[in-house]
């Protein structure tokens, strides 16, 4: 009997010892909070988190969605993410240079081509004089759409725009403007619902696609495949040497995510790496 009862409380320090080791682990267990702006960077995260998460146990990733630009770094810089992917290395530029924040670019993600669209003309060449055009009202993409219309031939700017180093171009740097067109500085999110009402509007890619609208399809001119344009993962500073840090980028730069890119959105969006 001594030994039977014996045998019993083993098996029962043995099962509480096994349960203490797995609340360990799960204590252990490290979740990353991801930023991502709604859309194609959300829908594509989904496939990251798929593979960052069956190639690093012990990890989890949270993916947050947000329904603007400006959140998502405000955010990060706070530290209520660990990582956000949503923007280009001129929009990063641009929001540390405005607001201090102490973030970093690491990996390439996707090119998500800027273009202008039209429910009322189909060529770029048909706009009229005094045409009123929708761009984006944040420094890094109003001085893209600008720079696109100038490889055009549309306008001309002054010299010395240079966004890769925070130097954006707005419509007081042009100064050639031959059709006189008027540029109407809207919030990103809010350009698709304008084509309605205005003769165009340039649109970011993921609220394109958002809208139904394909850049390589519905566009009347739209961004090669050169586009320094290309979107990132940022962290703060202070974490860019965390091992996870190259980890999420391998994991976003993987055959898988690839392909999902490629079938998904048909080329209106292109993997930048």
């Amino acid at each position: 009997m001594k030994a039977f009862f014996g045998r019993l409380l083993s098996g029962i320090l043995l099962s509480m010892s096994l349960s203490a080791v797995a609340s360990t682990v799960a204590t252990q267990e490290q979740t990353l909070k991801v930023g991502v702006t709604s859309g194609p960077h959300a829908q594509i995260f989904e496939v990251v988190k798929r593979v960052f998460e069956r190639n690093n146990p012990g990890y989890k990733i949270q993916i947050v969605e947000f329904n603007d630009y400006i959140q998502p770094n405000a955010a990060l810089d706070a530290g209520e993410l660990d990582a956000n992917s949503y923007q280009h290395r001129p929009f990063l530029n641009a929001q540390i240079k405005a607001r201090g924040y102490k973030l970093v670019g690491s990996g390439t993600t996707f090119v998500g081509p800027m273009a202008v669209y039209s429910k009322k003309y189909h060529h770029l060449a048909e706009l009229p004089n005094g045409a009123k055009i929708g761009i984006p009202n944040d420094p890094a993409n109003e001085s893209r759409v600008l720079l696109l219309l100038q490889k055009h031939g549309i306008i001309k700017l002054r010299a010395g725009i240079d966004p890769l180093t925070g130097v954006n171009a707005t419509p007081i740097d042009i100064i050639d403007n031959p059709k006189k067109w008027k540029f109407v500085e809207i919030d990103a999110a809010q350009l698709p619902r304008t084509l309605d009402d205005l003769d165009a509007a340039a649109v970011n890619a993921d609220y394109a696609v958002k809208a139904g609208l394909n850049p390589a399809r519905d566009s009347l001119v739209v961004e090669s495949g050169d586009s320094p344009y290309a979107c990132l993962i940022a962290v703060r500073e202070k974490d860019q040497a965390q091992p996870w840090v190259p980890r999420l980028v391998k994991a976003y730069q993987s055959d898988e995510v690839k392909q999902f890119i490629a079938s998904e959105f048909k080329g209106g969006i292109l993997a930048g790496w």
